[in-house]
């Protein structure tokens, strides 16, 4: 059984619960991380590089979107949940949370309104072949139904990353599985597409049904019913999800810009390959995503409990391990980058090798980085960390617009350059924010929203 997440403990606790926190997600994503390679060769291998370019531009398209229309309230169930659980006010909690899935209802609403101008009036901008936008547009409005970003900040606020491991499983099981089938059956870009869809959907109704059930002295309805009561309860929540959600669209422009940017100027073919790439830098850098995962509820939890002495010590050390951690990222990419390409994709895939290292390059600084972020929310400068996405983007577009002439290889180095500018402004501020806390221990900016009441 999982530590419950009201344990507040003394301060070594908090890197044990990161460390047996990261274990749990490097056991579930490691083991997704395989499939996802084996299910990723069939992928590029069945369609061949074109018909995988309109896939993975349709597949980018829609990650893309869903970031753009979605709020990140499993930022928000941890950040003002963290106080309820640790004084066990699980009415407070349960009525944020259902606040919070019900905000997640509004976003797939409006993803799917963006999602219906974007392939219905621009697709032939992506290089998209016309049969595909009416499957692309489907599969676009299932994958906003198939977020789960509400459940997710309720197991990470009651730290079961141990039963969150085991739901999240079923994705890349579940596509596993059906690429073999459609391997077999006959491959298709609309199946593949009809395939990640239905997977999506069915995970996110058991991630919300186990979500739920984990929360004491639980009632959901009522919860729902309440969702005003909670609006009051958690002062500034919704300043708060319009800035992480910001910060989520500008992180989803670097992510996916790149990729489409690819398509727009060098067309599917150019796309596939860089698609592969992309996906196995993603890949080496999956560790900073995990390590995120499980030090947001743990910085967070740390400045309601902690000593400010305890939360700086904590924070260095988070960056030092992540920083080792970002130079083996490189160091893995440049032996054996070039022959996991060839491996997964086959010979039309070798191309991608080149882009490879940079996109790994750029892997490492946000690996390194990995602590900012949580920093600046924790400490109530979420606009700080939202102006960093901003320098990113600014650089990367500034980048693309410089190196595309140099092709595939141009746009990411481009992407590395980005990574490198987030890294340097989100350094500083969280930097500074750290310097300020002993004369304010919960310094607020000017025109910055509070932290809720129950977290001081």
């Amino acid at each position: 059984m999982s530590e419950t997440a009201n344990s507040p403990g003394p301060a070594p606790s908090t890197a044990r619960r990161i460390l047996r926190n990261t274990a749990w997600l490097l056991g579930g994503k490691g083991f997704g991380g395989l499939c996802s390679l084996i299910y990723l060769a069939i992928l590029s291998r069945s369609l061949g590089v074109k018909h995988f370019g309109h896939f993975s531009l349709i597949f980018g398209t829609a990650q893309a979107l869903v970031a753009i229309a979605g709020f990140q309230t499993w930022q928000a169930v941890v950040r003002y949940g963290a106080a309820y659980v640790h004084d066990q006010d699980w009415q407070r909690f349960t009525r944020l949370s259902m606040l919070c899935g019900l905000i997640d209802v509004v976003g797939g609403v409006l993803g799917c309104g963006i999602a219906l101008v974007v392939f219905l009036g621009f697709s032939h901008q992506l290089s998209l072949n016309p049969a595909y936008v009416t499957m692309a547009l489907a599969f676009n409005c299932a994958l906003m139904w198939g977020r789960v970003s509400a459940p997710t900040g309720i197991m990470r606020a009651l730290n079961r990353f141990d039963m969150a491991v085991y739901v999240e499983a079923m994705v890349p099981v579940g596509r596993l599985i059906a690429a073999g089938f459609i391997w077999w059956y006959g491959p298709t870009v609309g199946r593949f597409l009809f395939a990640w869809a239905t997977i999506d959907i069915a995970s996110a109704i058991a991630y919300w049904i186990i979500a739920l059930r984990q929360i004491p002295e639980r009632s959901a309805f009522r919860g729902l019913r309440q969702w005003r009561k909670a609006v009051r309860d958690n002062p500034g929540i919704g300043h708060f999800l319009l800035v992480t959600s910001g910060a989520s669209t500008l992180d989803a422009v670097y992510k996916q810009g790149p990729l489409l940017a690819v398509g727009f100027f060098l067309g599917t073919k150019a796309a596939g390959i860089y698609r592969l790439a992309d996906q196995l830098a993603q890949g080496f850098s999956k560790l900073s995503t995990l390590l995120a995962r499980a030090i947001y509820p743990e910085v967070t939890r740390a400045r309601v409990a902690a000593s400010v002495d305890q939360f700086r010590r904590m924070v260095k050390r988070i960056n030092q391990v992540a920083g080792l951690a970002g130079g083996f990222v490189v160091l893995v990419a440049i032996a054996i980058g070039g022959k996991l390409l060839a491996l997964i994709g086959g010979e039309p895939f070798k191309g991608g090798d080149v882009v490879l290292v940079p996109l790994a390059v750029a892997a490492s600084f946000g690996l390194a980085s990995v602590a900012f972020e949580p920093v600046l929310h924790s400490t109530g400068r979420a606009r700080q960390a939202l102006v960093g996405r901003v320098i990113s983007v600014i650089m990367l577009a500034l980048a693309i617009g410089g190196l595309n002439g140099l092709g595939a290889i141009g746009i990411a180095w481009a992407v590395a350059l980005a990574a490198a500018a987030g890294y340097v402004a989100l350094g500083v501020m969280a930097y500074r924010s750290l310097r300020k806390l002993p004369a304010q221990s919960l310094a607020v900016e000017d025109g910055e929203e509070p932290l809720p009441p129950a977290a001081l």
